[in-house]
């Protein structure tokens, strides 16, 4: 495997567990991740180098420069949601189970998930927004 491909995996899986200590809710299933990770590298390196690494390369040389975006935005608006968190725990809870799931099954598409979590988790910004604003103003 060439060493850009190499590099760009680890990348990806930085971002992995980047996104884990960004999730609180999420330290007791990074010991479950991280060896499911390891497990993902071999299968990728070996069994599936030739379907994914298409796909991959594909992807990446789109998105490597949106790669280091999804995760800025995601840390601003992390901070909005602190208070979000405790209104939404249960959609939230939702949603980790789904990025895990397709974690574990699809690393290529981690960038996709993240990007449409980007635009479903404004929106429930917005909607807490409104929520905030009834108890606010009554009327």
């Amino acid at each position: 495997m060439p060493p850009q491909q190499q590099q760009q995996q680890q990348q990806q899986q930085q971002q992995q567990q980047q996104q884990q200590h960004q999730h609180q809710q999420q330290h007791h299933q990074q010991k479950h991740q991280q060896q499911q990770q390891h497990q993902q590298q071999q299968q990728q390196q070996h069994h599936q180098q030739q379907q994914q690494q298409h796909q991959q390369q594909q992807q990446q040389q789109q998105q490597q420069h949106q790669q280091l975006q999804p995760q800025q935005q995601q840390q601003h608006h992390q901070q909005q949601q602190h208070h979000q968190q405790q209104h939404q725990q249960q959609q939230h809870q939702q949603q980790q189970h789904q990025q895990q799931q397709q974690q574990q099954l699809q690393q290529q598409q981690q960038l996709q998930p993240q990007q449409q979590q980007q635009q479903q988790q404004q929106q429930q910004h917005e909607v807490v927004c409104t929520s905030v604003c009834l108890l606010v103003n009554p009327s």
